[in-house]
């Protein structure tokens, strides 16, 4: 079986717009929630987010800049990653490079706009480039334009689990030799009165506004919900036979992964977590290791009170005995829940902590009865992993596994 290795990482986040200071900031357990400035809340209920900040967009031959946000990340993560793994596409390897850029909605912030404006001003106001903006498909698009990729290109949309699926589409993509190297992953920015009115009206939403740092409380037992975040990450896959031809350096193995699905609710889990089960379960299996040769687990861990429950019920159930020994953390308390980039910024930090062996921790965190795992909290913790679980569980009942080991 064609082993693949992550050779170049790429990330911008609410505390960090490349990876360095990411991971600086995780370790830290810094956060980067605040009062939304994308646009004036009001009396808005749903008030504060995690925004990425101090972030300008890379130069670029499309005009990216005045693209959307949300494109203009991906472009930054694929070209961080890129240079990150040392690689060059060129006429001799461009047709074996592709691109799978995922999200959750982006396009969405420019629907609403383009919207508001014609309301405003008429059909006019619309750029030549509207449609494109709007469609999902363009975050994809734009990276392999760039980079001049000319392998298959593609974006996935699962909900919360999107970034993560691209990375195991990949995955699957090399080990059937349809390339020699992929950049995957996902991109949100999506922080706009509707997106954060309807992520409220479902109930997903902490009500904490006044202490936006504190408001996301993953696996604790006073958790009320998510805060909405932006961001993307990326990395890039290689073949063994490819990294090690050009001398790349390698951080980690890409040693399996399974996507499942729920059946059951369009936004909540299935109470038995039989999905997200079958999907750890899966990954360990296609990864060829025994549960006992994980040792942490990077959580979906939103913070929401039935999410948390049902992901450490499908620990427990996968695990077994063993679930007592994994490192078990939630980035999403300092960086928020960036919905299709989620899994995708998940899994460089699991990437990282492999290489440094460094566990971030899950702020914000009060132990819960009725979650019975070992829970990093509040403060880092070392351990030296050999492999790692990410987990992305989207609404809908998406659900994405990845195993990661260290080489």
């Amino acid at each position: 079986m064609t082993r693949v290795f992550i050779t170049g990482m790429g990330a911008v986040t609410p505390i960090g717009n490349d990876v360095a200071h990411y991971w600086r900031s995780l370790v830290a357990g810094k956060s980067g929630a605040a009062r939304v400035t994308a646009f004036d809340p009001g009396e808005m209920p749903y008030s504060i987010a995690c925004e990425v900040k101090d972030y300008a967009p890379p130069p670029s031959k499309q005009g990216i800049e005045r693209w959307p946000r949300a494109t203009q990340f991906a472009l930054t993560v694929a070209q961080q990653a890129v240079a990150d793994a040392g690689l060059t596409i060129d006429a001799d390897n461009c047709e074996r490079v592709g691109v799978f850029m995922a999200t959750g909605g982006a396009g969405l912030a420019m629907v609403e706009h383009y919207i508001m404006g014609m309301a405003r001003q008429g059909w006019d106001v619309l750029e030549p480039l509207s449609l494109m903006h709007m469609l999902t498909h363009e975050v994809s698009a734009a990276v392999a334009i760039e980079l001049g990729a000319q392998g298959p290109a593609m974006t996935h949309t699962l909900a919360c689990a999107s970034g993560h699926y691209s990375v195991l589409e990949a995955y699957r993509f090399l080990q059937r030799g349809e390339a020699d190297v992929f950049i995957a992953g996902g991109v949100e920015s999506s922080i706009t009165p509707i997106t954060l009115a309807a992520f409220g009206r479902m109930g997903a939403m902490s009500s904490r506004t006044d202490e936006p740092e504190r408001a996301c409380r993953p696996f604790s037992i006073d958790r009320d919900g998510l805060v909405a975040a932006e961001g993307a990450a990326a990395v890039v896959l290689e073949t063994e036979e490819h990294a090690r031809r050009r001398g790349a350096k390698i951080y980690a193995e890409v040693l399996g992964g399974k996507l499942t699905g729920d059946a059951y609710h369009v936004t909540a889990p299935d109470p038995q977590s039989d999905g997200a089960v079958r999907a750890i379960v899966g990954a360990l299996q296609q990864a060829r290791i025994a549960p006992e040769e994980v040792d942490v687990v990077y959580a979906h861990g939103t913070g929401t009170p039935l999410n948390d429950v049902a992901e450490a019920l499908a620990l427990r159930r996968a695990f077994g005995d063993w679930t007592d020994r994994l490192y078990v953390t939630s980035i999403k308390s300092m960086i928020g829940h960036s919905f299709g980039a989620a899994g995708a910024q998940s899994l460089v930090a699991a990437v990282c902590t492999l290489c440094e062996g460094i566990v971030p921790p899950t702020i914000n965190y009060t132990p819960d009865p009725a979650i019975d795992l070992h829970i990093v909290g509040n403060r880092a913790e070392r351990v030296d992993a050999r492999a790692a679980i990410v987990n992305a569980f989207g609404f809908g009942g998406h659900n994405v596994v990845l195993v990661v080991g260290r080489t």
